[in-house]
């Protein structure tokens, strides 16, 4: 039997199964934002869904343990001035996430794992450098902290979210709006759409196009005549390829192979009503005991509903070949590595067990310490060397004594903060 055949035949009878109604989110109000935005997403922790809200930005995050019908008054997470664009949950932090708005910031955000009482109004962070609006948003996929914005303003970003800072900026590299952008497995390299219709594959260390206007596609697929955005979504575990319209009521998928013809159409999932958007859960977030192998959370209008697609296998046995390892919430490198030109690939974890989410874990935010920057060496015309020295010292001392008493009132309001975290989620538990 040929490789084709043999990989054919495990994924020939992949089925999508929608959700029963009682395990869907039910009149969640959504706002009409662009077409660039997903509108949701989605890690084994929670659903994020961009939702209206009066006087700005806001979207709604829902613990994934929960279903059914979402309260009006459901505290939301709010903050941004103008309609939120784009929301993405941090691989390496199921309880961060970042959002993007018309506001032309970026804002990343602390989620608990209890239900706050009313809105979440501080973000972590608020980070500041386009000058027009920001729809795109990409962790990236190896290293920690690291951020990457795409705006209006034809730019590329990638940000240090731990300190706030900027690591690289690329503002030369389009010449039109940006359309989609995406990381590489081990975050080496970009590929991005333009509007200028080219594919470019950029390594944004060294600011450089790599590829780009390719001469001829490896495969096209003739997909319909419908003018609606494509959501493409990629398993590279298991080589599928899910193609989600937006607009569209149907998901088909296909097979990547090394083999000509390289693409291989599998089956076509479809329903009665049109999905507005659409989120696919992280590999380590499904259920293998159901040899669970993507799961999509299509947007309705009103309410959010699980699609699951599945594998059907007699044996209860863990299904090696459907679960390799696949990457784990652990990083690889720290963002000065990934800066100074290491690479490294995804962290890998074995699904032979499930996967149970790591405890909440607080993103700290240090900013650079304006005492790294040294003083001038020379005294001022007006001062004595002598005089400007002892000037200095003391102000430097002074500072220091400042910083070390700041230090230790945000240690004690830290240790105060998590003990009632501890004492509020020990009383959610024991009320469900």
């Amino acid at each position: 039997m040929s490789r084709r055949v043999v990989r054919q035949s495990k994924f020939r009878h992949v089925f999508g199964q929608a959700a029963k109604a009682d395990q869907a989110y039910e009149d969640i109000r959504v706002s009409k934002v662009t077409w660039d935005s997903s509108f949701c997403a989605v890690n084994p922790k929670f659903l994020a869904i961009i939702v209206e809200a009066g006087g700005g930005g806001a979207f709604i995050v829902l613990p994934l343990a929960k279903t059914g019908r979402v309260d009006k008054n459901y505290p939301l997470v709010t903050g941004h001035t103008a309609p939120v664009l784009d929301i993405d949950w941090c691989p390496h932090n199921d309880n961060v996430i970042a959002s993007a708005s018309d506001d032309t910031t970026i804002m990343v955000w602390q989620i608990p794992d209890y239900t706050p009482v009313r809105n979440i109004t501080e973000p972590i962070i608020t980070l500041e450098g386009h000058s027009k609006r920001v729809g795109i948003l990409s962790w990236h996929p190896t290293a920690r902290n690291v951020l990457l914005s795409a705006g209006g303003d034809n730019v590329i970003i990638i940000w240090n979210v731990g300190t706030g800072e900027v690591l690289l900026s690329l503002d030369e590299v389009h010449p039109d709006v940006i359309h989609s952008v995406c990381w590489n497995s081990n975050g080496s390299l970009l590929a991005t759409t333009c509007k200028d219709k080219t594919l470019r594959i950029i390594d944004p260390r060294k600011g450089q196009v790599v590829a780009n206007n390719f001469e001829e596609p490896v495969a096209l697929q003739e997909m319909d005549t419908s003018n609606g955005v494509l959501l493409p979504f990629y398993d590279p575990d298991s080589s599928i390829v899910y193609l989600c319209g937006k607009g569209d009521s149907s998901i088909r998928y296909f097979e990547i192979t090394d083999e000509p013809p390289f693409v291989h159409y599998l089956n076509t999932f479809s329903s009665k009503e049109p999905q507005r958007g659409m989120g696919f859960m992280p590999k380590r977030g499904l259920d293998v005991s159901k040899c669970e192998i993507a799961r999509f959370y299509k947007l309705h209008e009103r309410k959010c509903e699980p699609i699951i697609m599945t594998v059907p296998r007699k044996s209860d046995l863990f299904q090696d070949d459907l679960y390799p390892d696949t990457p784990g919430p652990e990083p690889a490198l720290e963002a000065d590595e990934w800066l100074s030109g290491q690479d490294a690939e995804p962290v890998l974890i074995s699904l032979r067990d499930g996967y149970v989410p790591p405890k909440h874990r607080e993103l700290r935010v240090t900013k650079r310490n304006i005492l790294d920057v040294r003083p001038p060496t020379g005294p001022p015309r007006s001062q004595s060397a002598s005089d400007a020295s002892l000037s200095q010292q003391h102000t430097l001392e002074t500072l220091l004594e400042e910083i070390k008493a700041l230090r230790e009132r945000v240690q004690a309001q830290e240790q105060r903060i998590t003990a009632l975290e501890n004492m509020l989620c020990e009383l959610v538990d024991g009320t469900d």
